[in-house]
């Protein structure tokens, strides 16, 4: 990275930096693309017994019922309906 890499990233981060920062910003973005780099390079071979035996738990998202099929009861038990909604006294 580069100079003129530091002055394009501060410019569409709308930051102004003085010359001493952006060479102190040089060497700390090596520094951090060097470590990228050797996390990369890491052997991450796990096998399923290193990794345990991971799995979900939880239900699978569904609909649990037929959409509106109990419309009509609750419409009916409601004290005071209007277009298919239940009314409510205003409480603002």
């Amino acid at each position: 990275m580069n100079i003129k890499d530091i002055e394009k990233l501060a410019l569409l981060a709308r930051i102004e930096l003085s010359e001493e920062e952006k060479q102190k910003m040089v060497k700390e973005m090596d520094s951090i693309l060097v470590f990228i780099d050797q996390i990369q390079k890491a052997d991450v071979d796990i096998t399923e017994r290193e990794a345990g035996d991971v799995r979900n738990i939880m239900r699978e998202d569904g609909e649990p019922h037929e959409s509106g099929i109990y419309t009509e009861d609750i419409l009916k038990e409601a004290p005071k309906t209007r277009d298919n909604y239940v009314e409510v006294k205003k409480i603002l």
